[in-house]
């Protein structure tokens, strides 16, 4: 059972000052009882998204880039760009900001009554708090996970969920299922012991995601590979290997990648104009960067804004 305001909730009024830096990819949660959002935007200062959680739900999020600050009680916990984390609100009020800068993450809202269903007998195995969180409508407490890393996969997922390739009849079910690929993953504890191999691919995973950090934190002035070989322990080549197994491309491409999506964010919020915003991202070429950005983004950067503004206008699925 939730609380007393679930029916009348909405998230609307939390994520309506964004526009279309937040997509609902499936908005089934009072259907089917789970929705899928993406969220991709900037902000120049904290943002405040408490009151975008479902007071009957837990969730999964899937953190690409920025930071976020949550809250449960006297609870601290912090979402760094490239991890992951369960939740959820309980009868105690749970408090997320979201700091400063850009901000790219997938959220999957899950109902407990659709948990419930699922669960119909507790499976063994579950997270911390999940069993006292689903077995008791009187223990509504909360939850704070503890954050993980995301792998490669889940880095290629979020285009294939964007992108939904499926007939619109069949959408619903496409998406509930890779909805439960993740829960068969966060919502339970990972095995106590690994194999040498699973090690080995834990290990790589997290020197991928911290040279993701490092480039995201430094996008106008990026170390070198020398640097981040250094800094996240191992070799240059090794690292560049590395990072190319797990994301399909080269750092060079990544950072270019992160630099015009970047630098189309700063479009889009119209404070920045083409040279303005190649700079930011550490261009001091305007044709190299325009180069860069239709290359990557598949239009010229003075036309971004437009083009993207007309993009936003179609209907929501």
């Amino acid at each position: 059972m939730g609380t007393p305001n679930v029916r009348s909730f909405t998230e609307v009024p939390t994520w309506h000052r964004l526009g279309e830096g937040w997509k609902p990819l499936w908005s089934g949660y009072g259907r089917e009882g789970f929705s899928l959002e993406w969220h991709d935007f900037f902000t120049s200062k904290s943002l405040d998204i408490s009151g975008s959680f479902h007071p009957d739900s837990v969730e999964i999020c899937l953190n690409l880039a920025g930071e976020a600050a949550f809250q449960l009680g006297k609870e601290p916990r912090k979402l760094n760009p490239g991890a992951a984390m369960v939740y959820a609100p309980g009868t105690r009020q749970l408090q997320c900001t979201r700091l400063g800068g850009h901000h790219q993450f997938l959220t999957i809202e899950i109902s407990r009554e659709y948990l419930k269903r699922r669960f119909e007998r507790m499976p063994e195995g579950l997270e911390p708090g999940l069993p006292d969180l689903l077995g008791s409508p009187q223990r509504q407490a909360g939850l704070l996970g503890q954050t993980r890393p995301l792998r490669g996969e889940h880095q290629r997922l979020i285009p294939d969920l964007q992108a939904s390739p499926v007939s619109l009849s069949s959408r619903g079910l496409w998406y509930e299922g890779k909805m439960l690929g993740l829960m068969s993953e966060f919502f339970f504890k990972a095995p106590e012991s690994e194999l040498f191999c699973e090690r080995q691919r834990r290990v790589a995973r997290e020197r991928v995601q911290k040279v993701i950090s490092l480039l995201e934190s430094n996008l106008a002035e990026p170390p070198d590979l020398l640097e981040l070989g250094r800094q996240v322990g191992c070799s240059p080549f090794h690292l560049s290997r590395t990072f190319s197994q797990e994301l399909g491309m080269t750092i060079p491409k990544y950072l270019r990648k992160l630099r015009m999506e970047r630098a189309g964010m700063l479009l889009r919020t119209g404070r920045f104009n083409v040279t303005e915003a190649a700079m930011e991202v550490g261009y001091s070429s305007l044709s190299h960067f325009s180069q860069a950005f239709c290359q990557t983004m598949g239009c010229c950067p003075n036309l971004y804004p437009m083009i993207q503004a007309k993009t936003d206008r179609r209907p929501k699925p």
